[in-house]
């Protein structure tokens, strides 16, 4: 696969908000909750939301099959909103995604962190192999445990 990974451009936000949306629908079966926040966002929103911090997205050939969005706060990369294409996943785009972001962070970053919700096994598995550890769990209700992960940068 012939992959590119780029800055988010303003043109590329409608593409990006299908691809979300696209990308967390097995995450809403997962918790049965179909009004998950990558669900229910509006194109405004997710506009206001790249402005924070480094957005990537990763392009195979024209498409668009990958996004990873992160802030930084006190020398912390927050990560956020990962997405592959459904048809994508398991190709190492996610990966790719979280290494180039991780770099994007610039100087006087020294961890980045991230979150997951408890049955995201796939998602576990990913940022294990891209040396995230978990620091703690936090359960939001009956349905979903957040798992903090986090690494050390530098």
């Amino acid at each position: 696969m012939d992959l590119g990974i780029a800055p988010f451009t303003r043109e590329d936000g409608g593409e990006l908000l299908t691809l979300q949306r696209a990308a967390f629908v097995t995450e809403a079966q997962l918790y049965g909750d179909p009004r998950l926040p990558a669900l229910v966002e509006t194109l405004p929103e997710l506009l206001a939301a790249v402005q924070r911090g480094p957005t990537l997205v990763a392009r195979s050939g024209p498409r668009l099959v990958g996004s990873v969005r992160a802030r930084v706060a006190d020398g912390v990369l927050h990560v956020g909103r990962l997405v592959v294409a459904p048809d994508q996943q398991g190709q190492g785009i996610g990966a790719a995604l979280l290494a180039a972001v991780e770099r994007a962070a610039g100087p006087g970053v020294d961890t980045a962190a991230l979150f997951t919700g408890h049955r995201s096994a796939g998602n576990l598995r990913l940022y294990a192999r891209a040396g995230y550890v978990e620091q703690r769990r936090q359960r939001v209700d009956d349905e979903l445990t957040f798992v903090h992960l986090a690494k050390p940068l530098r």
